[in-house]
């Protein structure tokens, strides 16, 4: 599933697409998405101006001039492309399609429909119930180590599953947390309200240090995660760890690898370096 640097990539690649423009026509093909699509979705967008692009963890918000919100997710292999000029064809997994006045075609598609395409009336993005429960945004200026130690207060919960948890940090999925435990020597399998103040202090650092190297290189391209102009993203030639099984670590340069399995997720360590 993209996880916030593959959504902050997708964002950014939207901006000079759509921010400024007017959407000039809508065409939803398909309205059965994991959130079905609202039936006046097409007549509430239709003749919008697009004033911005925001990001709330793993979500795309596009805000227009209505006051309304257009909230996007990708699920686990949903696109979005930018054409140009005279589009090609749809294909059969093209599910919605916008049109704006400079002449631009942005395509959602989504093989699986585990993502969705979905409209926030005026004021209610914070109300909104996949973002109403969301932790701090780990880029900015709130997620402190003082922030995180107070969440993880008093959890028996292994700090791979607390990093997981939406509610104590937005947007980090199981790449980033693997590759973040092991930059900062944590053990996937230490209790969560047991991290002291000086590990917290480095994680935060090293969490933000991660996301904002995988934003700069577009992201990681496993299966389906591929920038708004197609291009791959390739930050997965910079893991450390993650699907790196039985390979040496590159810090101590004696442990092997090690995969465990927790919360159904594939965990990737090293034993020596991370405690």
């Amino acid at each position: 599933m993209p996880e916030l640097p593959e959504v902050e990539t997708v964002r950014q690649g939207l901006r000079p697409a759509l921010e400024g423009q007017v959407i000039t026509d809508v065409i939803v093909r398909r309205r059965d998405l994991r959130t079905p699509v609202p039936d006046d979705f097409e007549e509430r967008v239709r003749g919008q101006k697009v004033l911005g692009l925001d990001r709330r963890s793993k979500y795309v918000l596009v805000q227009l001039e209505s006051g309304e919100t257009i909230i996007i997710h990708l699920g686990m292999s949903g696109r979005i492309r930018i054409e140009e000029g005279n589009p090609p064809e749809p294909d059969k997994h093209d599910h919605i399609e916008f049109m704006t006045s400079s002449r631009k075609c942005i395509r959602f598609g989504d093989p699986r429909r585990f993502g969705f395409v979905d409209l926030i009336e005026e004021g209610g993005v914070d109300l909104y119930p996949s973002i109403v429960k969301l932790g701090p945004e780990p880029l900015s200026d709130t997620f402190t180590s003082a922030v995180l130690l107070q969440a993880l207060k008093g959890k028996t919960t292994t700090m791979k599953a607390a990093l997981m948890d939406q509610r104590i940090i937005a947007g980090l999925g199981n790449i980033y947390v693997n590759e973040a435990l092991y930059r900062s020597g944590i053990s996937p399998e230490r209790k969560a309200g047991n991290l002291t103040k000086t590990k917290a202090a480095l994680l935060v650092e090293v969490i933000k240090q991660v996301l904002t190297e995988a934003i700069a290189a577009g992201g990681s391209s496993l299966k389906d995660h591929r920038q708004t102009d197609g291009e791959l993203g390739y930050f997965q030639h910079s893991f450390k760890v993650y699907g790196r099984e039985g390979e040496t670590c590159g810090q101590c340069e004696k442990t092997e690898i090690k995969r465990i399995v927790q919360q159904g997720r594939s965990t990737f360590y090293c034993s020596r370096c991370q405690q």
